[in-house]
């Protein structure tokens, strides 16, 4: 899937010239944490954040309404003055998994979606990653997730897919990550049943270990000191 059929196409923006009250009041209003700076050509300049309000603007002042409190000195404050420049930015033919990955390696919470021209086309924020892994997903749909260990050799995804089809469960997708115990792989089903005893018992008898999806989430969490 790609990113121009994930990103959020109606963008509220602000120019470098404005005023941060005026950014400020954008973010309130329209209950966003993410404003993309343009130029008159919509090419992309910057953008600015609530973090970036919040550090700008004294406590007195952010989440107020600027004509009810005295913004004194922050009046003529420009958004070219607190903004990020030339932020990091993802092509409209990107994936989405490549959006994930940058966004877990640079840990920011939305890209501006731009084209060969630099002109803004978009924004693609973790709650649209969200909706679009859950729509690849199927997990719209009641169902369960399945962890399981399998070794990585040829014939092992087949089995798995045969012993839960002889069940008469349709599979709403599965994924395959890698785990850290040498030449093993973590598979993920999602079946569209609540209904999994058997096919755990099944599974487990053809020899493969079944995995807590959650444990196994946490487990891959870097430990922070």
């Amino acid at each position: 899937m790609f990113v121009q059929k994930s990103m959020t196409r109606k963008v509220i923006t602000v120019g470098p010239d404005s005023r941060v009250l005026e950014a400020h009041d954008l973010l309130q209003r329209h209950h966003i944490r993410h404003l993309p700076v343009v130029d008159s050509d919509n090419i992309l300049v910057g953008i600015i954040t609530d973090r970036d309000l919040r550090s700008a603007l004294p406590g007195g002042l952010y989440g107020k309404t600027p004509a009810s409190v005295d913004t004194g000195p922050y009046a003529d404050l420009t958004v070219r003055e607190i903004m990020t420049p030339k932020p990091v930015t993802i092509s409209p033919t990107n994936t989405i998994e490549d959006a994930l990955l940058l966004i877990q390696r640079i840990q920011v919470g939305a890209f501006p979606v731009v084209d060969e021209a630099g002109r803004l086309q978009g924004i693609l924020s973790v709650r649209d990653l969200l909706r679009a892994f859950i729509a690849v997903l199927g997990i719209e749909e009641p169902g369960t997730l399945l962890g399981i260990l399998v070794e990585e050799k040829l014939g092992q995804m087949k089995k798995i897919v045969d012993a839960i089809t002889e069940e008469n469960i349709s599979f709403g997708s599965i994924l395959v990550a890698r785990h850290w115990e040498p030449n093993m792989r973590a598979v993920f089903p999602y079946l569209l049943t609540n209904n999994v005893s058997r096919v755990k018992k099944k599974l487990t008898a053809l020899g493969f270990r079944l995995l807590d999806p959650m444990e196994w989430y946490m487990d891959r969490i870097p430990k922070v000191d």
